[in-house]
């Protein structure tokens, strides 16, 4: 998936960035895992709490108040927000409840919001994982990247 995304990027001139807060920034090391990446990777944004997500993204405080860090609202300004604090036409944002505390009735443990940013166009969709915290974390990390390569194809 890494390489498509690469070629895609590569091939438009883009470069990406990453947002990612459960994930811990899993995504923007298989990134950068990939020899050659700093053609099309920017930066990567390890924005785990809320004022991280305000400070360095722009994510107003009062979104994340209204509907939970772990939301498609946060997901898609976090999306927006990287490209706007990177040199970027692509961004992808990652928020969710890995566990295995801190899930609700409505947000259980395995719930990710992600959002997409490509070409001033963004997407965001809701997934839930089983598994325990490295199954969610690493659950998230391929679906982020494989919609990606999708967007871009």
């Amino acid at each position: 998936m890494v390489n498509a995304i690469a070629h895609a990027l590569r091939a438009r001139g883009w470069m990406m960035a990453t947002a990612e807060s459960c994930t811990g920034g899993l995504i923007a090391a298989a990134c950068t895992d990939l020899a050659g990446s700093s053609q099309w990777f920017e930066r990567g944004f390890v924005t785990y709490s809320n004022a991280a997500k305000t400070e360095l993204l722009g994510v107003p405080a009062a979104l994340i108040e209204a509907h939970g860090a772990v939301s498609e609202p946060v997901a898609r300004a976090m999306a927006e927000g990287a490209v706007r604090h990177a040199r970027a036409q692509v961004a992808l944002a990652v928020t969710g409840v890995a566990g295995p505390s801190g899930g609700s009735a409505e947000k259980p443990v395995g719930t990710v919001w992600f959002g997409w940013h490509v070409a001033g166009t963004t997407h965001s969709e809701v997934v839930r994982f089983a598994g325990d915290r490295a199954a969610v974390r690493a659950g998230a990390q391929g679906h982020a990247l494989a919609r990606l390569a999708e967007l871009l194809a």
